[in-house]
């Protein structure tokens, strides 16, 4: 696989949540946010589960905030006991927390609309922590925020879409990645391992994989194959390797 360049724009998610762990709830956030980054020229290098626990919190997030150009957190801002992310973040930045007045109007005005009461428990999700910039959720009204390059986001998936709108304005472009996949059937990758290294190593710029895939065809029949795909930011690159990979694909197929 290709090294990332000095110069690229990284992003590394924290997703946050004892139902994640557990396997009640399944993630989809990761795949959302990497999909929407990559137009922007933003890959996702670093992806880490972690318990509703602070300390292990503040511990992902610095750790990704030091290695990636932006840091993107899912799940732990409602208004229940165990939604500690906005505390844990202002532990991580070493912050002050507390209701805040703009985020907490925003909520009034969210709730007068629906004629329900902002209890005390629905004002938790006003605390912001000190000098944090508020990102806008269009859904259900109660914001996210930023501090530094960490961006706090709901954990439901359509509220994490919404708060990506916001911000994205807010974000530095890199070069896009590009990608091709060059599929082969009956083809096991052992039959393609040493070829692979070859053409990786003639092609650092390039990231290549391989990834086996299954159909069951029933009665017992299976259709087996790979799936070779390249990825890069140079696309004259990438089209060589595109051409190198099909003539391999090719060669493996006449065996």
């Amino acid at each position: 696989m290709s090294e990332p360049s000095a110069d690229a724009v990284t992003a590394g998610i924290v997703v946050i949540g004892d139902e994640i762990l557990s396997g009640r709830t399944r993630d989809i956030n990761v795949q959302q946010i990497a999909e929407f980054l990559a137009p922007l020229g933003i890959n996702v290098s670093e992806v880490r589960i972690v318990s509703d626990v602070q300390a292990a919190i503040v511990e992902a997030v610095r750790a990704l905030s030091e290695r990636c150009t932006y840091v993107f957190t899912t799940g732990g801002i409602g208004p229940t006991h165990d939604d500690i992310t906005a505390d844990a973040i202002a532990a991580a930045f070493n912050r002050s927390i507390d209701v805040r007045a703009d985020a907490r109007a925003i909520l009034e005005r969210w709730y007068e609309k629906s004629g329900t009461e902002l209890t005390d428990a629905r004002l938790r999700m006003a605390r912001i922590p000190e000098g944090a910039v508020l990102i806008d959720n269009p859904v259900t009204g109660a914001p996210g925020f930023q501090v530094e390059n960490v961006f706090v986001m709901a954990g439901v998936p359509k509220i994490t879409r919404g708060m990506l709108e916001d911000v994205a304005p807010r974000l530095t472009r890199g070069r896009v990645t590009h990608s091709v996949t060059v599929r082969l059937e009956n083809a096991r990758e052992g039959d393609l391992a040493a070829d692979l290294r070859q053409l990786q190593e003639a092609h650092p710029e390039v990231s290549i994989g391989s990834y086996p895939w299954f159909e069951d065809l029933g009665n017992g029949e299976l259709k087996r194959g790979v799936a070779l795909v390249a990825r890069s930011v140079d696309e004259v690159a990438l089209s060589t390797v595109r051409v190198e990979l099909e003539n391999l694909t090719e060669a493996v197929s006449r065996q």
